[in-house]
């Protein structure tokens, strides 16, 4: 494709796909999942240990790596690689989604966003130029371009699909100047498309996104409240209008079965902090279904998390000394925690490439959905 980025489709099942990535800084199999780091670390894990559990590829946020420690020092460094030490390929997101995350505190027009940090209360200014300068400075393997996540209005609002539009065609504005700003020969750039959960807007948004013409294109502002089936149907209808021979990526969603039902309609990457956060929390994603470490019943089984699982966490530990950690508050808990949940998911891709590669990917699909919703109690 370019100097930055080749992507080459290898197998297929279906609408699926099992493909090569590769970046300046390595090779990437997809599908693939992202351990999201938002401050260039993923919490409480070390490079090493992202490396041992199978990460391919790290996430950062460029708007709050804009905000501290500032691009600055990152590019000193040596850009995210040098700073924090993950060598592998990394992906920056622009801040779009800040739109959502800090809705109270941003406001849009057409030169960018405004921010009031949350961290000291000045405005800080974001526009499509600058996003692509922070993102070049950080030296990420791939920049996102800047775009306007839509929060989903309440069925049946009257402004609903005006507002959705509305941002759907600033997005595209946006793109269009990230576009001709970019200019980091070593850094591919993604586009993004929008149109809230409209089919009609979405694929208006992937032809215009796709005329532009990017390395890879995203599907953003999904996974904020629309029905499984709906965003399902979103996919599908979408990536119709999207380059086969491009990269296709699902930001900010989601579970383990929400990644299955969607490499089935033709996604090649994932983020999510949902690994992470449930580990913080005590809840761990196993082969029988989802495991409760503060549940009381925990505290004396000797058996280790998962039986399936081949990470360090489940090799080592018990149910019952997890379950200990979490009642005392022990750091170390999330941290084992994290381990097994990002190896499962890091696994899930594994399987769900050899899946495709076999034809059997439904037959995976089928599996990942029965045990999806078993919680042990």
């Amino acid at each position: 494709m370019t100097e930055r980025l080749s992507f080459e489709i290898l197998e297929r099942d279906g609408a699926s796909r099992c493909g090569r990535l590769v970046t300046p800084h390595g090779v990437i199999h997809t599908p693939a999942f992202q351990p999201v780091a938002t401050y260039g670390a993923v919490r409480g894990l070390s490079p090493g240990d992202l490396a041992e559990v199978g990460a391919q590829i790290l996430l950062a946020n460029a708007y709050h790596l804009h905000e501290r420690p500032g691009e600055e020092v990152v590019a000193r460094s040596g850009g995210l690689h040098g700073f924090t030490g993950w060598s592998g390929p990394w992906v920056t997101d622009s801040g779009g989604f800040q739109v959502t995350s800090l809705a109270d505190r941003v406001e849009v027009d057409e030169e960018g966003l405004t921010f009031h940090s949350p961290l000291d209360g000045r405005r800080r200014q974001l526009s499509p130029e600058s996003a692509m300068e922070i993102q070049q400075a950080l030296g990420a393997d791939a920049a996102m371009a800047l775009d306007e996540c839509q929060p989903p209005d309440p069925r049946g609002a009257p402004d609903r699909g005006l507002r959705a539009e509305a941002a759907m065609e600033r997005t595209l504005r946006w793109a269009e100047r990230c576009r001709r700003h970019h200019s980091r020969p070593d850094q591919a750039l993604l586009g993004i498309v929008q149109g809230g959960d409209s089919p009609a807007l979405r694929r208006r948004s992937a032809r215009a996104t796709a005329e532009i013409g990017f390395d890879g294109y995203a599907h953003g502002g999904l996974g904020l409240g629309e029905e499984i089936e709906r965003r399902n149907d979103l996919l599908a209808e979408t990536n119709q209008a999207l380059p086969l021979d491009r990269p296709r990526y699902l930001m900010g969603l989601g579970r383990p079965e929400d990644l299955l039902l969607a490499i089935e309609r033709g996604i090649d990457l994932f983020d999510c902090v949902i690994p992470t956060r449930h580990a913080r929390h005590g809840v761990l994603f196993t082969h029988a279904g989802r495991l409760s470490l503060r549940n009381a019943r925990f505290r004396g089984d000797d058996a280790p998390p998962d039986q399936a699982c081949d990470c360090s966490t489940c090799a080592r530990h018990s149910r019952a000394f997890l379950a200990h950690l979490f009642r005392v508050n022990e750091p170390l808990a999330s941290r084992l925690a994290s381990l097994h949940n990002l190896r499962f998911y890091l696994r899930l891709m594994e399987r769900a490439r050899r899946a495709i590669a076999e034809g059997r990917l439904a037959a995976l699909r089928d599996e990942i959905l029965s045990s999806a919703g078993e919680r042990i109690r």
